[in-house]
Protein backbone atom coordinates (compact mmCIF):
# COMPACT_ATOMS: atom_id res chain seq x y z
CA UNK A 1 0.00 0.00 0.00
CA UNK A 2 2.66 2.48 0.71
CA UNK A 3 4.64 1.67 -2.25
CA UNK A 4 1.90 2.42 -4.44
CA UNK A 5 1.13 5.51 -2.73
CA UNK A 6 4.96 6.82 -2.66
CA UNK A 7 3.87 6.17 -6.69
CA UNK A 8 1.18 8.27 -6.96
CA UNK A 9 2.75 11.25 -4.76
CA UNK A 10 6.22 10.39 -7.16
CA UNK A 11 3.46 11.43 -10.26
CA UNK A 12 1.98 14.53 -8.50
CA UNK A 13 5.17 15.59 -8.25
CA UNK A 14 6.36 14.63 -11.62
CA UNK A 15 3.20 17.06 -12.67
CA UNK A 16 4.11 20.28 -10.33
CA UNK A 17 7.23 20.22 -11.40
CA UNK A 18 8.70 21.98 -15.45
CA UNK A 19 9.57 19.18 -17.42
CA UNK A 20 13.49 18.67 -19.10
CA UNK A 21 11.74 20.07 -22.23
CA UNK A 22 9.92 22.63 -20.57
CA UNK A 23 6.61 23.65 -18.92
CA UNK A 24 3.95 22.96 -21.14
CA UNK A 25 1.71 26.06 -21.79
CA UNK A 26 -1.94 25.51 -23.13
CA UNK A 27 -2.74 28.05 -26.15
CA UNK A 28 -5.93 29.73 -26.23
CA UNK A 29 -5.56 30.55 -29.81
CA UNK A 30 -8.29 28.16 -32.28
CA UNK A 31 -5.81 26.89 -33.82
CA UNK A 32 -3.15 24.81 -31.79
CA UNK A 33 0.62 25.84 -31.78
CA UNK A 34 1.75 23.99 -28.85
CA UNK A 35 1.52 19.83 -28.42
CA UNK A 36 2.11 18.70 -25.00
CA UNK A 37 2.82 14.86 -24.54
CA UNK A 38 2.60 12.77 -21.67
CA UNK A 39 4.98 9.30 -21.73
CA UNK A 40 4.27 7.00 -19.67
CA UNK A 41 7.55 4.49 -19.74
CA UNK A 42 8.19 0.81 -19.08
CA UNK A 43 11.80 0.30 -18.90
CA UNK A 44 13.23 3.73 -18.69
CA UNK A 45 15.37 5.86 -21.08
CA UNK A 46 18.53 4.06 -20.76
CA UNK A 47 16.69 1.08 -22.10
CA UNK A 48 16.49 0.77 -25.88
CA UNK A 49 12.91 0.61 -25.96
CA UNK A 50 12.39 3.68 -24.13
CA UNK A 51 15.24 5.46 -25.05
CA UNK A 52 14.71 5.47 -28.91
CA UNK A 53 11.21 7.01 -28.10
CA UNK A 54 12.54 10.20 -26.41
CA UNK A 55 15.08 10.19 -29.38
CA UNK A 56 12.55 10.65 -31.67
CA UNK A 57 10.55 13.16 -29.92
CA UNK A 58 13.71 14.92 -29.97
CA UNK A 59 13.99 14.99 -33.84
CA UNK A 60 10.21 15.94 -34.27
CA UNK A 61 10.44 18.88 -31.83
CA UNK A 62 13.27 19.84 -34.32
CA UNK A 63 11.51 19.65 -37.45
CA UNK A 64 7.99 21.54 -35.54
CA UNK A 65 5.40 19.73 -37.40
CA UNK A 66 2.36 21.51 -38.61
CA UNK A 67 3.91 24.50 -36.92
CA UNK A 68 3.68 23.03 -33.14
CA UNK A 69 5.95 23.84 -30.35
CA UNK A 70 6.37 20.36 -29.29
CA UNK A 71 6.76 19.11 -25.57
CA UNK A 72 6.45 16.33 -23.55
CA UNK A 73 7.30 14.61 -19.57
CA UNK A 74 7.80 11.63 -19.04
CA UNK A 75 7.54 8.90 -16.18
CA UNK A 76 10.01 6.76 -14.19
CA UNK A 77 8.91 3.23 -15.32
CA UNK A 78 5.36 2.32 -14.15
CA UNK A 79 2.75 -0.75 -14.44
CA UNK A 80 -0.73 -1.56 -13.74
CA UNK A 81 -2.65 0.07 -11.09
CA UNK A 82 0.24 2.88 -11.27
CA UNK A 83 0.53 3.57 -14.71
CA UNK A 84 -3.45 4.22 -14.49
CA UNK A 85 -3.25 6.57 -11.88
CA UNK A 86 -0.40 8.37 -13.78
CA UNK A 87 -2.60 8.85 -17.09
CA UNK A 88 -5.17 9.76 -15.24
CA UNK A 89 -3.47 12.98 -13.09
CA UNK A 90 -2.04 14.00 -16.65
CA UNK A 91 -5.39 13.55 -18.33
CA UNK A 92 -7.53 15.60 -15.53
CA UNK A 93 -4.45 18.46 -15.50
CA UNK A 94 -5.47 19.69 -18.47
CA UNK A 95 -2.56 20.03 -20.12
CA UNK A 96 -2.20 17.40 -22.23
CA UNK A 97 -3.46 16.24 -25.32
CA UNK A 98 -1.72 12.93 -26.05
CA UNK A 99 -0.90 10.04 -23.07
CA UNK A 100 1.77 7.79 -24.89
CA UNK A 101 1.54 4.75 -23.17
CA UNK A 102 4.80 3.15 -24.41
CA UNK A 103 3.39 -0.54 -23.48
CA UNK A 104 1.30 -2.78 -23.20
CA UNK A 105 -1.31 -0.45 -21.03
CA UNK A 106 -4.54 -0.83 -23.07
CA UNK A 107 -6.40 -2.27 -19.89
CA UNK A 108 -5.80 0.74 -18.57
CA UNK A 109 -6.89 2.99 -21.36
CA UNK A 110 -9.57 1.15 -21.71
CA UNK A 111 -10.88 2.56 -18.21
CA UNK A 112 -10.13 6.16 -19.59
CA UNK A 113 -10.81 7.07 -22.75
CA UNK A 114 -14.43 7.72 -22.89
CA UNK A 115 -14.11 9.81 -20.10
CA UNK A 116 -11.47 12.20 -21.76
CA UNK A 117 -12.72 12.06 -25.67
CA UNK A 118 -10.24 14.98 -26.55
CA UNK A 119 -6.92 13.16 -25.49
CA UNK A 120 -5.27 11.12 -27.95
CA UNK A 121 -4.02 7.72 -26.12
CA UNK A 122 -0.96 5.55 -27.78
CA UNK A 123 -0.45 2.10 -26.54
CA UNK A 124 2.83 0.02 -27.95
CA UNK A 125 3.71 -3.35 -28.75
CA UNK A 126 2.58 -7.02 -27.98
CA UNK A 127 0.07 -7.56 -26.04
CA UNK A 128 -2.69 -5.00 -26.13
CA UNK A 129 -5.99 -4.57 -27.52
CA UNK A 130 -6.79 -2.34 -30.44
CA UNK A 131 -9.67 -0.37 -28.57
CA UNK A 132 -10.33 2.58 -32.00
CA UNK A 133 -11.81 5.49 -31.73
CA UNK A 134 -9.03 8.02 -29.63
CA UNK A 135 -6.81 4.85 -28.79
CA UNK A 136 -3.99 4.72 -31.31
CA UNK A 137 -2.12 1.36 -31.00
CA UNK A 138 1.47 1.83 -32.72
CA UNK A 139 3.89 -1.39 -33.27
CA UNK A 140 7.35 -1.84 -33.95
CA UNK A 141 8.65 -4.83 -36.20
CA UNK A 142 12.19 -4.69 -36.67
CA UNK A 143 12.26 -7.87 -38.40
CA UNK A 144 13.79 -6.66 -41.40
CA UNK A 145 17.24 -4.99 -40.77
CA UNK A 146 17.14 -8.69 -38.40
CA UNK A 147 16.78 -10.31 -41.43
CA UNK A 148 19.97 -8.40 -42.81
CA UNK A 149 22.46 -8.95 -39.96
CA UNK A 150 21.65 -12.79 -39.97
CA UNK A 151 22.01 -12.79 -43.43
CA UNK A 152 25.67 -10.87 -42.64
CA UNK A 153 26.00 -14.06 -39.72
CA UNK A 154 25.30 -16.64 -42.51
CA UNK A 155 28.18 -15.38 -44.74
CA UNK A 156 30.65 -15.16 -42.00
CA UNK A 157 30.34 -17.94 -39.17
CA UNK A 158 33.06 -20.14 -39.70
CA UNK A 159 31.74 -22.77 -37.28
CA UNK A 160 28.19 -22.21 -39.15
CA UNK A 161 26.47 -22.23 -35.68
CA UNK A 162 24.70 -18.83 -34.77
CA UNK A 163 22.83 -17.76 -31.36
CA UNK A 164 20.21 -16.04 -30.37
CA UNK A 165 19.11 -14.59 -26.54
CA UNK A 166 16.07 -12.81 -26.35
CA UNK A 167 13.76 -11.67 -23.62
CA UNK A 168 10.12 -13.09 -23.78
CA UNK A 169 9.20 -14.62 -26.19
CA UNK A 170 6.56 -12.42 -27.41
CA UNK A 171 5.00 -11.41 -30.84
CA UNK A 172 7.24 -8.19 -31.89
CA UNK A 173 10.66 -10.57 -30.23
CA UNK A 174 10.11 -13.23 -32.37
CA UNK A 175 9.71 -11.87 -35.52
CA UNK A 176 13.14 -10.59 -34.90
CA UNK A 177 14.82 -13.72 -34.21
CA UNK A 178 12.91 -16.01 -36.78
CA UNK A 179 13.91 -13.02 -39.51
CA UNK A 180 17.72 -13.24 -38.53
CA UNK A 181 17.97 -17.00 -38.62
CA UNK A 182 15.95 -16.76 -42.15
CA UNK A 183 18.18 -14.39 -43.27
CA UNK A 184 21.24 -16.56 -41.88
CA UNK A 185 19.83 -19.95 -43.77
CA UNK A 186 19.73 -18.30 -47.27
CA UNK A 187 22.92 -17.00 -47.05
CA UNK A 188 24.20 -20.43 -45.54
CA UNK A 189 21.62 -23.29 -45.61
CA UNK A 190 24.05 -24.87 -43.03
CA UNK A 191 23.82 -22.63 -40.72
CA UNK A 192 22.35 -24.89 -36.80
CA UNK A 193 20.78 -22.17 -34.48
CA UNK A 194 20.63 -22.16 -30.70
CA UNK A 195 17.66 -19.74 -28.86
CA UNK A 196 17.34 -18.73 -25.80
CA UNK A 197 15.02 -16.14 -23.75
CA UNK A 198 15.84 -15.08 -20.33
CA UNK A 199 12.18 -14.40 -19.76
CA UNK A 200 12.63 -10.79 -17.95
CA UNK A 201 12.88 -7.81 -19.86
CA UNK A 202 16.67 -6.85 -18.00
CA UNK A 203 18.80 -9.41 -16.08
CA UNK A 204 22.24 -8.90 -16.53
CA UNK A 205 23.33 -11.96 -15.15
CA UNK A 206 20.92 -14.46 -16.81
CA UNK A 207 21.90 -13.17 -20.58
CA UNK A 208 25.34 -13.40 -19.38
CA UNK A 209 24.89 -16.88 -18.37
CA UNK A 210 22.80 -18.11 -22.04
CA UNK A 211 24.74 -16.13 -23.96
CA UNK A 212 28.53 -18.34 -22.47
CA UNK A 213 26.15 -21.19 -22.95
CA UNK A 214 25.92 -20.56 -26.79
CA UNK A 215 29.48 -19.99 -27.42
CA UNK A 216 30.12 -22.98 -25.52
CA UNK A 217 28.36 -25.23 -27.80
CA UNK A 218 30.38 -23.72 -30.94
CA UNK A 219 27.95 -20.10 -31.95
CA UNK A 220 31.09 -17.99 -33.20
CA UNK A 221 28.07 -14.84 -33.73
CA UNK A 222 25.35 -13.75 -31.53
CA UNK A 223 22.10 -11.94 -32.08
CA UNK A 224 21.81 -10.32 -28.52
CA UNK A 225 18.70 -8.49 -27.70
CA UNK A 226 19.54 -8.67 -23.92
CA UNK A 227 22.03 -5.93 -24.05
CA UNK A 228 25.37 -8.04 -22.69
CA UNK A 229 28.29 -8.42 -24.37
CA UNK A 230 30.71 -8.99 -21.99
CA UNK A 231 30.96 -12.96 -22.64
CA UNK A 232 31.04 -11.82 -26.62
CA UNK A 233 34.51 -10.00 -24.97
CA UNK A 234 35.75 -12.42 -23.42
CA UNK A 235 34.90 -15.10 -26.28
CA UNK A 236 36.53 -12.71 -29.01
CA UNK A 237 33.58 -13.13 -31.36
CA UNK A 238 31.30 -10.58 -33.06
CA UNK A 239 27.62 -9.91 -31.87
CA UNK A 240 24.94 -7.84 -33.09
CA UNK A 241 23.11 -5.41 -31.66
CA UNK A 242 19.53 -5.06 -31.19
CA UNK A 243 16.91 -1.94 -31.16
CA UNK A 244 19.13 0.53 -30.64
CA UNK A 245 22.84 1.46 -32.02
CA UNK A 246 24.76 -0.85 -29.56
CA UNK A 247 28.28 -0.37 -30.68
CA UNK A 248 28.96 1.84 -27.67
CA UNK A 249 28.52 -0.52 -25.36
CA UNK A 250 31.01 -2.95 -26.85
CA UNK A 251 32.83 -1.52 -29.84
CA UNK A 252 35.38 -4.88 -30.17
CA UNK A 253 32.47 -7.32 -30.57
CA UNK A 254 29.48 -4.91 -32.16
CA UNK A 255 29.44 -5.52 -35.66
CA UNK A 256 26.42 -3.61 -36.47
CA UNK A 257 22.49 -3.20 -34.96
CA UNK A 258 18.87 -3.46 -35.87
CA UNK A 259 17.41 0.13 -34.93
CA UNK A 260 14.10 0.82 -34.21
CA UNK A 261 12.90 4.15 -35.41
CA UNK A 262 9.84 5.48 -33.80
CA UNK A 263 9.71 8.91 -36.00
CA UNK A 264 6.96 7.65 -38.34
CA UNK A 265 4.81 6.54 -35.48
CA UNK A 266 5.44 9.80 -33.96
CA UNK A 267 4.39 11.86 -37.12
CA UNK A 268 1.52 9.79 -37.75
CA UNK A 269 0.10 10.43 -33.97
CA UNK A 270 1.10 14.05 -34.04
CA UNK A 271 -1.18 14.19 -37.68
CA UNK A 272 -4.33 12.06 -36.20
CA UNK A 273 -4.02 14.81 -33.43
CA UNK A 274 -3.49 17.93 -35.52
CA UNK A 275 -6.72 16.47 -37.74
CA UNK A 276 -8.86 15.96 -34.78
CA UNK A 277 -7.63 19.62 -32.99
CA UNK A 278 -7.39 21.74 -36.26
CA UNK A 279 -9.72 20.04 -38.78
CA UNK A 280 -12.64 18.94 -36.21
CA UNK A 281 -11.92 15.85 -37.63
CA UNK A 282 -13.04 12.27 -35.49
CA UNK A 283 -10.58 10.41 -34.29
CA UNK A 284 -10.37 6.94 -35.68
CA UNK A 285 -7.73 4.78 -34.07
CA UNK A 286 -6.34 1.67 -35.25
CA UNK A 287 -8.24 -1.69 -34.15
CA UNK A 288 -5.42 -3.80 -35.82
CA UNK A 289 -1.43 -3.83 -35.51
CA UNK A 290 -0.01 -1.02 -37.90
CA UNK A 291 3.60 -0.62 -38.08
CA UNK A 292 6.03 1.38 -40.28
CA UNK A 293 8.86 -0.71 -42.73
CA UNK A 294 12.06 -0.44 -43.10
CA UNK A 295 11.61 1.66 -46.35
CA UNK A 296 9.25 3.65 -44.44
CA UNK A 297 11.69 4.92 -42.08
CA UNK A 298 10.67 2.20 -39.21
CA UNK A 299 13.69 0.51 -38.79
CA UNK A 300 17.13 0.76 -40.13
CA UNK A 301 20.40 -1.18 -39.50
CA UNK A 302 23.66 0.44 -38.03
CA UNK A 303 27.14 -0.84 -38.97
CA UNK A 304 30.06 -0.22 -36.59
CA UNK A 305 32.46 1.33 -38.90
CA UNK A 306 35.57 0.61 -36.99
CA UNK A 307 34.40 -3.67 -37.61
CA UNK A 308 33.99 -3.38 -40.74
CA UNK A 309 37.15 -5.01 -41.78
CA UNK A 310 35.57 -8.27 -40.82
CA UNK A 311 33.08 -8.36 -43.81
CA UNK A 312 34.87 -9.25 -47.36
CA UNK A 313 34.15 -6.79 -50.00
CA UNK A 314 32.18 -9.18 -51.93
CA UNK A 315 30.29 -10.00 -48.81
CA UNK A 316 29.69 -6.21 -48.11
CA UNK A 317 28.21 -5.69 -51.98
CA UNK A 318 25.39 -8.76 -51.62
CA UNK A 319 24.57 -7.36 -48.31
CA UNK A 320 24.26 -4.29 -50.13
CA UNK A 321 22.26 -5.11 -52.72
CA UNK A 322 19.63 -7.24 -50.28
CA UNK A 323 19.20 -3.84 -48.36
CA UNK A 324 18.33 -1.90 -51.34
CA UNK A 325 15.91 -4.66 -52.72
CA UNK A 326 14.03 -4.29 -49.09
CA UNK A 327 13.90 -0.67 -49.58
CA UNK A 328 12.87 -0.84 -53.16
CA UNK A 329 10.18 -3.42 -51.92
CA UNK A 330 10.88 -5.85 -54.86
CA UNK A 331 11.92 -8.65 -51.34
CA UNK A 332 9.75 -9.03 -48.79
CA UNK A 333 10.85 -10.02 -45.11
CA UNK A 334 8.15 -12.20 -43.86
CA UNK A 335 6.84 -11.81 -41.09
CA UNK A 336 7.24 -14.65 -38.38
CA UNK A 337 6.20 -14.73 -34.84
CA UNK A 338 6.11 -18.56 -33.96
CA UNK A 339 7.83 -19.62 -30.97
CA UNK A 340 11.41 -19.62 -32.60
CA UNK A 341 13.21 -23.10 -31.90
CA UNK A 342 16.58 -24.50 -31.88
CA UNK A 343 17.08 -26.23 -34.59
Amino acid sequence: MFKHLARRLAVLALLAISAMTGSPERSVAADPDKLNIAVILSAGIESAWDGTLIEALERAKAAKPHGLEISWKYTDPLWGDDAGDAMRLFAESGEYDVIWAHSTYSDQVKKLREEFPDILFVVVGSGNEGLGGNQYWVYKRVHEPAYLLGFAAGKLTKSNKLGAVGTFPADDVNDEINAFFAGAKAANPAVERTVAFIESWYDPAKAGEYTKAQIATGADLIFQLTGNFKPCEEAKILCFGNFQDQKSFSPSTVLSSAVAQWDPDVSWIVDEWWAHKAEGKPYQGNTDKRWFAMKDGGSAVVPNAELQGNVPAAVQTEIDELKAKIMAGSFEVPVDVSDPKAK
